[in-house]
C-alpha cells in the first residue's frame, strides 16, 4: 500500500479547504494524499495519526509564534482552530518520527515550534531584503542551496529559481535546524532538521511541476521506508 501522507488544510469561516496542487504533488510522487480534518478530541487526532506515514504542512496565513516585530499589514493571524490543528498534527508527526515537509507558512511553523523566531514583515525588518510577495511586486528569484544539505542532494543541484509568495520569513533558526538555502538578499529559503527527515521550504514546490517532483518523491520514499503504523500514543497537545 502506498504510504499515506497527511496534508493540513486552510480554514475560513467554518470551512476547510485545500489547494489541489498539494494533493496532485503527493499523488504524483506515489503517495496516498490524505487531507486532514480539524478535530476537537486528542484521542481522535491520535487515532488518525496512527494511519499516517508522513505529513505536509501547507501554506497559510501569518505565523504568530516566535514573532519578531509587527505583522505586515496585508497579513492576518491564523484562526485559533487552524493554529491548534496544525500544532496537533505536527506534534504527532514528530512523536512518531514521520517525515515532514513544511511549505511557506509550514516552514515558519516548524521553525517557531523549535524555538526559532519569525519576522513579522521581512522586507521592512531586515536590511537589504527585497520584495518576496506578488502583493509587493515580488517575482521569481534564484536561491542558493547548501552543498551538504539533504535538499541539494535530492534535487541534484546547488541553485535554482523559485517562486516567492511570502511577507514573513525565518529570523533565527530553531533548535536542531540548519539553514539550507538563501535568496540573493540573504533571506532564508529552506531549513532542515539536523537528524530527522524534516524539511521546510519558503517557496511553493507544489506550483513548480517537474522541478520539485524529486522533493515530493523523497518525502514519499522516506515515508514508505518507515515501519507499519504504530498504536496511537495518548497526548494532551
Amino acid at each position: 500500500m502506498p504510504p499515506r501522507i497527511g496534508i493540513t488544510t486552510s480554514y475560513d469561516d467554518g470551512t476547510q479547504s485545500l489547494d489541489r496542487r498539494y494533493v496532485a504533488a503527493v499523488e504524483g510522487a506515489g503517495g496516498t494524499p490524505l487531507p486532514l480534518p480539524m478535530l476537537d478530541e486528542a484521542a481522535t487526532y491520535d487515532d488518525l495519526a496512527s494511519l499516517l506515514s508522513g505529513l505536509v504542512i501547507v501554506g497559510g496565513p501569518a505565523v504568530t509564534e516566535g514573532l519578531v516585530g509587527p505583522l505586515a499589514d496585508e497579513l492576518s493571524p491564523p484562526s485559533d482552530r487552524r493554529a491548534a490543528s496544525d500544532r496537533a498534527w505536527l506534534a504527532r508527526a514528530r512523536r512518531r518520527n514521520l517525515p515532514v515537509l513544511g511549505i511557506c507558512y509550514g516552514m515558519q511553523l516548524l521553525n517557531a515550534r523549535a524555538g526559532g523566531t519569525i519576522y513579522g514583515d521581512v522586507e521592512r525588518q531586515r536590511d537589504e531584503a527585497r520584495a518576496h510577495s506578488p502583493k509587493r511586486t515580488g517575482t521569481a528569484h534564484d536561491v542558493r542551496l547548501s552543498a551538504s544539505s539533504r535538499l541539494s542532494d535530492l534535487l541534484g543541484r546547488e541553485s535554482l529559481s523559485v517562486n516567492t509568495r511570502h511577507l514573513q520569513s525565518v529570523a533565527s533558526v530553531g533548535d536542531d535546524f540548519s539553514v539550507t538555502a538563501r535568496a540573493p538578499d540573504g533571506v532564508i529559503e529552506a531549513i532542515e532538521h539536523d537528524r530527522e527527515w524534516i524539511l521546510g521550504v519558503q517557496f511553493h514546490p507544489e506550483r513548480m511541476g517537474d522541478t520539485m517532483a524529486p522533493l515530493f518523491r523523497a518525502l514519499v520514499e522516506h515515508a514508505a521506508s518507515q515501519t507499519a503504523p504504530r498504536s496511537p500514543t495518548p497526548t494532551t497537545n
